[in-house]
């Protein structure tokens, strides 16, 4: 099943089941998908569906940063439940060995030397690791090892 069809299979079951939360958050997905879709004239594949999710995440994540710092945290609560349902559509993310392992794999296969391989290594790296590793923390590990 796609992960479209998935998203849209999961909205009619929180509307049966009557899950306001949840089907509030599958809508906004849809409506963002339809939206990237919409504005970019294709139908997007499992890739783009997973670029929608990661940016939403992200935004959530930026969002309750400000929240808790604004002293509100039954909003931040909120983008949290946001965040767990968004993330049951994202696929399993890397452990810490996987990550080292594949910044390995990817300077050894570029033959990245210094930190001006770095961009060489992260286009290696972000096809890989798209949406099962957070590339900022990716980025980081990277210019430590070629810093």
């Amino acid at each position: 099943m796609s992960l479209k069809t998935r998203v849209t299979e999961d909205m009619k079951a929180a509307l049966r089941a009557r899950e306001a939360g949840r089907l509030g958050t599958i809508r906004l997905l849809l409506a963002a998908i339809r939206q990237k879709e919409v504005d970019e004239r294709l139908e997007l594949d499992e890739a783009g569906i997973t670029a929608v999710i990661e940016k939403m995440v992200k935004q959530r994540r930026d969002a309750i940063g400000q929240y808790v710092a604004g002293g509100r945290q039954d909003l931040a609560d909120r983008e949290q439940a946001e965040i767990d349902v968004l993330s049951g559509y994202l696929p399993q993310p890397f452990d810490a060995g996987e990550i080292t392992a594949l910044i390995h794999q990817a300077q050894a296969e570029t033959g990245a030397a210094g930190p001006r391989d770095m961009g060489k290594m992260m286009a290696w790296l972000k096809p890989r690791m798209a949406g099962r590793a957070d590339m900022t923390a990716v980025s980081d590990q990277v210019r430590a090892l070629l810093g």
